[in-house]
């Protein structure tokens, strides 16, 4: 790895489970408010969480749901307050395409946070991903001196989608907190199915394959090669201090995971190590910046299933705009 570029994991050990079930109901029709569910195709893949009831992880820190079965720490998004921290959204509800989101975390007297430890460049990191996970973004507001939050975004169409906020507050012995809140686009809302899970995406013209497993209980590698027209891509160039970024959100709860790179130099291979918690559905977001431009590479992984076939998905659903800094 280049000196100065400092690679780090947000969980507390290379590999970092998640999950808990976070049920969701069913039914295509109209989305108007906050905690709008997921409907039709998507509900049907949510029934229970992977795997059924129970999973949990390790990123954000949350205990498991009563009766899960407990392999460590719970991840992180399942919850909108955690730690004595809220999750606020002053904009729960907006219009589809090109908006501004406005939040704020509030601690355990009601009062908005100002102090923030720095990580990968930022005070916060904030992801918006859709319900049925065809739309992804990754975020990085700005924030105001009383604490208020604001950053443009481009969500294309209605439906239900939830936002995660990552940080880690500025006082003595806090750790990474992890808070997910529920966002709507108003509007009559038919989820897409879940993409097939495939080992190539193809985004802008790059190509990225997916090498490794994600095993049920168990850490493992996943490897992904980035190229271009046929050579691989050597000069990857650092995106928040990092070579790449990898989310990762469970089909049904959208648990929520965010690692970054093992050791390792600018491309074309950018490896992590993670564990899934159980058997199941999860979609991988993978972003990487080069030439000036950070772009998105999705997968669909079945853990503990299916291996992945060998034909391209189609294009990541990054859309322009989706990285707002």
């Amino acid at each position: 790895m280049n000196t100065g570029v400092k690679i780090t994991v947000f969980a507390a050990a290379l590999a970092a489970t998640f999950g808990t079930a976070y049920g969701v109901g069913a039914g295509v029709g109209p989305v108007g408010g906050p905690a709008e569910p997921a409907h039709g195709a998507h509900a049907a893949r949510a029934s229970g969480g992977p795997g059924g009831p129970g999973g949990s992880a390790g990123h954000g820190g949350h205990d498991a749901a009563p009766g899960a079965a407990a392999q460590g720490p719970a991840a992180g998004g399942l919850q909108v307050s955690e730690g004595g921290y809220t999750l606020s959204l002053d904009t729960p509800n907006i219009a589809a395409g090109q908006g501004e989101l406005r939040f704020s975390v509030k601690d355990a007297q009601g009062r908005k946070v100002t102090g923030y430890k720095t990580e990968h460049g930022k005070e916060l990191h904030f992801i918006v991903a859709s319900r049925d996970l065809t739309v992804y973004r990754h975020l990085h507001p700005v924030r105001a001196q009383d604490g208020t939050w604001s950053t443009p975004v481009d969500l294309p169409a209605a439906g239900a989608y939830k936002a995660f906020a990552d940080f880690a507050p500025d006082v003595p012995g806090a750790k990474n907190v992890t808070l997910g809140a529920d966002l709507s686009v108003p509007g009559a809302y038919a989820p897409a199915p879940m993409s097939p899970a495939l080992n190539t995406a193809e985004v802008d013209g790059y190509q990225v394959a997916l090498g490794g497993t994600l095993d049920p209980g168990k850490a493992g590698e996943l490897k992904l090669t980035v190229s271009k027209a046929g050579k691989p891509v050597t000069d990857l160039e650092p995106y928040l201090g990092a070579y790449g970024h990898l989310v990762a959100l469970r089909d049904g709860d959208l648990a929520y995971l965010h690692v970054h790179p093992n050791e390792g130099g600018p491309g074309p291979d950018v490896s992590f190590t993670a564990t899934a918690p159980s058997a199941g559905t999860y979609r991988l977001f993978l972003d990487f910046q080069h030439e000036g431009k950070v772009r998105t590479a999705a997968f669909t992984v079945n853990a503990g299933g299916a291996a992945a076939g060998p034909a391209a998905a189609p294009a990541a659903p990054e859309e322009p705009g989706a990285h707002s800094h």
